[in-house]
């Protein structure tokens, strides 16, 4: 099941710039709207793999 999430989009200049409020540190921008709900949509695949990173770093410095 996909879960979706809110993009807001604001015009800075000639750039989009995209948030997502319901998850905090994830942001895209692009020349184009397009471009920036693609960059969005990375920036949020891309959290749950530095929570994992900073989940086992954690871990290790427990252990070691």
């Amino acid at each position: 099941m996909k879960k979706g999430f809110t993009a807001v989009f604001e015009r800075d200049g000639g750039w989009y710039i995209a948030y997502c409020a319901e998850i905090p540190g994830a942001n895209g921008q692009g020349k184009t709207k397009e471009e920036a709900r693609q960059s969005l949509a990375e920036a949020i695949a891309l959290i749950p793999e530095d929570c994992r990173e900073d989940a086992l770093r954690v871990l290790i410095r427990e252990y070691d």
